[in-house]
């Protein structure tokens, strides 16, 4: 196996903007990239988009004209394959889709040098089933990589059941490299930030069919320190992403708790980029501006699926939004697939803005106290059932008076 100090040579997959953020991160550190797309056009948008990019960074005096030129020189594009032969780490970042990427990794299962890494960018897909698809399984790991990847700090590195450890020492070193946080996650849905976001987005969007606004939420969290709450983040990523996924699995309106996202999507309204959203937006303006009309056809929607409007406190909302994100890390943690609470703390603070202040979702905790938090959670489990169920780790951190993150 290639020793880390041998990659020199990367390439990419994909000219979205996944691709083109990942492309950035590594010619930024002076590695040379191949970009691979079979579609061209794309590729020389790609190209024009990343220069720009650049062109704005010299406007502001980051770096000069030349170093533009140099990051620039350092990428060549091509639609073939074989031109990936000799790269030492190659990186999938095609649209979330299990039987396209099983069919990338064949193809650069042939085509490339079998010492390399193979690694794909997924949020949440079965990295063991898209390295079933090669000859070379203990090779093959994920990126995760944060949007924009360019700029988020956050880096991923998903370990399938049969990645050596020298690929993945190899990945968290290219890792720091590009100047990323590399937190080390296991192969679960979601990893350690998705599938603790999904916890969080449900409670975020309980508190609003029970009486609460999708401002209010983001008020309340934003309160608390998050760098944007959960709505904005909504419009930022797309409202229509869910929404599409749920009509191509067939699943049409959802639980109740997507109604509502339902309903803007059917009014076109996909968030940051169609100008509204959750918000509304000034033409070529990111400034979220808060909208009656979205609190109304909250309440509508509520009332259709059965709900009766009560106040519910902005303390509520973080206890519950955040709270939601301990106890999941906690499950993480027990089943083993995060290394430490301070890496689920990393993941946090990196990946989804949370305060830098409180460290992150497993310090907090500890700075509460895990009896009460654990009794907090045990409250909500009394009162509202299942999803409530205290994870085994912190019952037994808390009852013996423990805590998750080291002193």
């Amino acid at each position: 196996m290639a020793a880390f100090e041998d990659i020199k040579k990367v390439g990419v997959i994909g000219a979205g903007t996944m691709g083109r953020g990942i492309v950035m991160n590594f010619v930024n550190a002076g590695y040379p990239v191949t970009w691979l797309d079979v579609n061209g056009e794309m590729l020389e948008k790609g190209l024009v988009e990343i220069a720009a990019v650049y062109k704005r960074s010299v406007a502001q005096e980051r770096f000069d004209d030349a170093e533009a030129q140099a990051r620039v020189a350092r990428i060549s594009t091509t639609q073939d394959y074989a031109d990936l032969a000799d790269m030492d780490l190659v990186v999938e970042a095609v649209y979330e889709n299990m039987d396209l990427k099983k069919k990338i990794f064949a193809e650069l299962d042939k085509a490339v040098k079998p010492s390399a890494i193979l690694a794909t960018n997924t949020s949440y897909l079965d990295i063991d089933e898209i390295a079933s698809a090669t000859q070379r399984p203990t090779q093959v790991l994920g990126l995760h990589f944060f949007s924009p990847a360019h700029i988020m700090k956050l880096l991923e590195v998903v370990r399938g059941k049969a990645t050596a450890q020298d690929v993945m020492d190899a990945c968290l070193a290219v890792g720091k490299k590009i100047g990323k946080e590399a937190v080390l996650a296991g192969n679960c849905h979601g990893f350690i930030g998705n599938r603790m976001l999904e916890k969080y987005s449900r409670q975020s969007r309980e508190v609003v069919l029970e009486g609460s606004t999708p401002w209010e939420v983001d008020q309340a969290l934003q309160g608390f320190g998050m760098a944007m709450g959960p709505y904005r983040m909504y419009d930022v990523v797309g409202v229509d992403l869910g929404w599409r996924s749920r009509q191509l699995a067939g699943i049409g309106r959802g639980e109740p708790i997507v109604w509502l996202d339902n309903k803007l999507c059917e009014m076109e309204r996909f968030g940051q980029k169609s100008g509204h959203g959750f918000y509304k937006y000034e033409a070529g303006s990111r400034q979220a501006i808060h909208d009656p009309e979205t609190d109304m056809m909250a309440r509508e929607v509520a009332e259709e699926a059965g709900y009766t409007a009560r106040d519910v406190s902005a303390e509520e909302i973080v206890t519950r939004c955040i709270l939601a994100l301990v106890n999941e890390g906690a499950r993480i943690l027990d089943e083993g697939f995060a290394e430490s609470a301070e890496d689920i703390d990393r993941v946090y603070r990196f990946g989804y803005g949370f305060p830098a202040d409180r460290v992150g979702p497993m310090a907090y905790a500890d700075s509460l106290g895990l009896d009460k938090v654990l009794a907090e959670i045990r409250a909500l489990e009394a009162e509202r059932g299942e999803f409530w169920k205290p994870a085994a780790g912190l019952v037994k951190l808390a009852e013996a008076g423990g805590r998750f993150t080291k002193a």
